[in-house]
């Protein structure tokens, strides 16, 4: 990388957009080593009425903390090494310390390195993002902070945001009530039934209360894989987005891959789930929130990170697999 490099506020047309910004204006640093892409993040973040603050290459972000970050912080890396790690892990940690946002866009060969790095933050992670994907990412980042909104979010952007956020509800909800048996159908996601008066006095203390009834086996993992590739034939025939569910297949996959005790990269579950890779993290991050699926840390490099089942979507898979019993066999 060469020479840190500066410039604050040189686009007159990028400051009037900032000002004109309903709310409080938010301040957003960029930083990219490909003018284009800079250029591109530049007016996206104009557009949606944020007041430009630092913009330059990445070694201006990376070569020291004196800089404040500002609200929001648009980050191109898709080439990372040694160093770069570890600009990012104390970004991530800095981030996480100021509440800033950040976006960071990178590839597909350095998203592992890049998702392991960015733990801390809740950073959002694009891969090879187009202007629409980027867009996106900044109506998240205006609806976690008060004061600002985005000025030119489509309404179809708008609707993907809503869609998004719906569907990922309304999966936790059915899995809430394939974990737990007899739940009140207004309780929240994975929610545990009261406990019947089945227990002797002496033992009605109320941590031992809370007992559920006991999981089922987990499904055959290569009956797990087998309906994976039943699944994926159909792309053969038709097109793949007929039949998109990425919800699904990534608990599939993540599913088997439990029982055949193996680590699920994020790269590795963005292919499992049949969309492109920043569609894939969106779904990854609103399924985590919603308490699907867990971040799990490499205890020997702690750079990198993998996603698994949490306990209670491993519950509800496992109860979905045992009611179906016999047929699941034929499912395509």
């Amino acid at each position: 990388m060469g020479q840190a490099s500066f410039h604050y506020g040189t686009d007159e047309a990028v400051k009037d957009a900032a000002n004109d910004a309903a709310g409080l204006p938010l301040a957003v640093s960029i930083f990219a080593d490909r003018p284009h892409i800079r250029d591109a993040m530049r007016d996206d973040a104009a557009a949606a009425g944020l007041k430009l603050g630092q913009l330059g290459d990445v070694a201006a972000l990376l070569g020291g903390d004196a800089k404040p970050l500002g609200d929001v912080v648009l980050l191109d890396c898709p080439l990372v090494d040694a160093a770069m790690l570890a600009s990012l892990l104390r970004l991530d940690i800095r981030a996480a310390r100021t509440d800033a946002q950040l976006v960071v866009s990178t590839s597909v060969d350095a998203l592992d390195d890049v998702f392991g790095c960015l733990d801390q933050s809740e950073a959002q992670i694009l891969v090879d993002p187009s202007r629409a994907d980027r867009v996106i990412a900044l109506g998240n980042v205006l609806t976690r902070l008060p004061g600002a909104r985005l000025r030119e979010l489509s309404e179809e952007d708008r609707l993907t945001l809503l869609r998004l956020t719906q569907q990922v509800g309304h999966i936790a909800e059915r899995l809430d009530r394939l974990s737990t048996p007899g739940v009140d159908a207004d309780g929240g996601a994975f929610r545990f039934e009261a406990p019947r008066s089945q227990f002797n006095d002496a033992k009605e203390d109320a941590s031992e209360m809370l007992v559920r009834a006991a999981r089922p086996a987990m499904p055959d993992p290569r009956l797990v894989r087998r309906i994976i590739r039943q699944r994926q034939l159909r792309a053969r025939f038709f097109d793949g987005e007929l039949f998109g569910d990425p919800a699904w297949d990534m608990l599939l996959d993540l599913t088997a891959a439990r029982v055949e005790h193996l680590r699920v990269s994020v790269t590795s579950l963005c292919i499992a789930s049949g969309v492109p890779p920043t569609t894939a993290l969106r779904w990854i991050s609103q399924m985590t929130e919603a308490g699907l699926l867990e971040r799990l840390e490499d205890e020997a490099d702690r750079r990198r990170a993998f996603i698994t089942l949490s306990d209670k979507a491993a519950d509800a898979m496992a109860r979905y697999f045992a009611q179906l019993g016999k047929e699941a066999a034929n499912l395509v």
